[in-house]
């Protein structure tokens, strides 16, 4: 049970969860030691939405790699994902006490919009209609929550005042929506040999991200129709499904919406972090450029 979480956790990744969770609070308190362990407990759990992400979707390849329930087996990675679960909170176990009512009640409903969100991610698969504003509800609390509170609780452990630790959420947020949009747009237009997974794999599977959504909603009623038959078609091939849809986007300029939307998102987050008062100029510029590293990265 335990070789696969070894396995997931040496798999690498940015790891910009602990890093926010640690320099949240060096730039409030000076010093990241009290936010060491719950900083490796948000990657932790991180990691552990992921194996149970990779089994739900059946997807076969997480950052370059066999997925854990590929590598083992199903029931493997139900147990390594639950177990993962528990350490995250033996890890949190380690905040001040003063603090630990405060840090657990900011995991338990980050963990618990995670949930929610996957869970409407599974609805949306298989549902006929479904708006950009309820997918961007659904990646706010699917990505951007777990973001949000890991500068949050950084924050919280740095000691910041409660109108700081709120900006800092509301800036996770933004950047967290533009991050994965910004992992919708590569999935489509990356390069699979920086990206980690194979291109296309959203449309082979029929998910809804910001592209599909965008593509129907400017779709003329031939686009539309033959969006709708290529999404539900389940005897054409992959590639050319891929390839067909991937048409359809580039006539309608979907690339580019989508960017204006990842960056629309990113302004957001800018003007929250400029509205910090109790960290340096240069600390904002930390953080911002973290931001800019999220929304332009290509893997």
């Amino acid at each position: 049970m335990y070789d696969p979480v070894q396995y997931m956790m040496s798999l690498g990744g940015k790891r910009i969860r602990p890093v926010l969770t640690l320099l949240a609070a060096e730039l409030f308190a000076g010093d990241a030691a009290a936010a060491l362990k719950p900083a490796l407990a948000m990657e932790v759990f991180h990691n552990f939405s992921l194996v149970h992400d990779d089994l739900m979707d059946n997807a076969s390849l997480r950052r370059g790699k066999p997925t854990v329930h590929t590598q083992w087996n199903m029931p493997t990675a139900v147990l390594s994902g639950d177990v993962m679960l528990v350490l995250a909170y033996d890890l949190l176990l380690g905040v001040p006490t003063h603090l630990l009512k405060e840090v657990l009640e900011l995991f338990n409903q980050s963990a618990k919009h995670v949930c929610e969100g996957q869970q409407m991610d599974m609805v949306f698969e298989s549902a006929e209609e479904v708006s950009l504003q309820q997918y961007i509800e659904m990646i706010g609390l699917k990505t951007a929550t777990l973001l949000a509170a890991c500068l949050k609780m950084g924050a919280l452990l740095g000691n910041a005042s409660y109108e700081d630790q709120e900006l800092l959420y509301r800036f996770g947020i933004s950047i967290g929506t533009a991050f994965q949009v910004q992992d919708d747009l590569l999935d489509s237009y990356g390069d699979s040999s920086k990206f980690g997974k194979a291109i296309g794999g959203d449309i082979a599977a029929n998910k809804k991200t910001y592209l599909t959504l965008k593509a129907f909603e400017l779709a003329d009623e031939g686009q539309r129709t033959e969006l709708q038959k290529l999404f539900s078609a389940n005897d054409l091939k992959v590639e050319k499904k891929i390839s067909r849809v991937m048409d359809i986007y580039n006539a309608l300029e979907i690339k580019r919406h989508t960017e204006e939307a990842r960056d629309s998102f990113y302004n957001e987050a800018m003007e929250c972090l400029h509205s910090l008062k109790g960290i340096s100029d240069e600390g904002k510029k930390m953080l911002a450029a973290i931001a800019e590293d999220l929304i332009s990265r290509q893997k």
